[in-house]
């Protein structure tokens, strides 16, 4: 499974060392960005080229650090076939779900709300969860009609 990762200024320091962890776990991991700290980045510049490798690629997931990781979720949620998710702490229940039920292939980290543990927790849960299928599949197909 390939990962990708993107971000902004908010989330790149909690993004390289996700990378790090990733690359320490054997996933191929490529990141859109952004390469090096920029205050005045915006994260639809390196998201959406994420979602877009994402929805081409079956097999693979995307990963969003940034300030809340509502705007990343919003913007990735344009690209047919994406289904993010956040999670900004608390129960990693809805991570769990995210996959469960939803198939989510981004996770969308809200940086400024998590520490580093947390963000590592939630994206080792999320990778090894796999989607029930059953309902669920049912309720996705409802969803990829309205993209047609």
């Amino acid at each position: 499974m390939n990962i990708y990762l993107a971000g902004d200024h908010a989330g790149f320091a909690l993004k390289e060392e996700i990378k790090r962890y990733l690359a320490g776990r054997g996933f191929p991991v490529q990141d859109f960005g952004p390469a090096s700290f920029d205050s005045g980045d915006d994260y639809p510049d390196f998201v959406i080229p994420l979602a877009r490798k994402v929805a081409a690629e079956k097999d693979s997931r995307g990963i969003t650090v940034a300030g809340t990781g509502q705007g990343e979720a919003i913007a990735s949620n344009k690209i047919k076939g994406i289904r993010a998710a956040v999670y900004y702490g608390g129960s990693l229940d809805i991570v769990r779900l995210s996959r469960q039920h939803n198939d989510a292939n981004v996770l969308c980290l809200g940086a400024r709300f998590i520490t580093q543990e947390e963000a590592i927790d939630a994206i080792t849960l999320w990778l090894e969860t796999d989607f029930e299928g059953g309902r669920h599949e049912r309720r996705i197909k409802k969803i990829d009609q309205i993209e047609q």
